[in-house]
């Protein structure tokens, strides 16, 4: 694999996650965090989610939680409120 395309998930006991290749956070709550990676959109969903380390320069996100579901897309989340919009509906039907 390039090294400027390497991403990585390592999910502990589905309470701990750590991430690589993260580009950007679009948005999170408690609930639910939706990042860019190297290799497209990802969401993440669970319950009492928080951020326990970001650090973009680097691409690590480390976050903890109940981890219910990981889910990717193609599509990347910068960009518009219309794009964004556009990207929740594909992904959440």
């Amino acid at each position: 694999m390039v090294e400027e395309r390497r991403h990585q998930l390592q999910l502990v006991n589905r309470e701990q996650l750590s991430v690589t290749g993260v580009s950007h956070v679009a948005n999170y709550d408690d609930s639910e965090i939706l990042l860019d990676t190297k290799m497209g959109a990802l969401i993440l969903k669970g319950e009492g989610l928080n951020i326990v380390h970001l650090d973009v320069e680097q691409g690590n996100l480390s976050v903890s939680g109940q981890i219910t579901s990981l889910v990717y897309s193609n599509q990347d989340v910068r960009g518009g409120s219309g794009r964004r919009k556009a990207i929740w509906q594909r992904l959440l039907k």
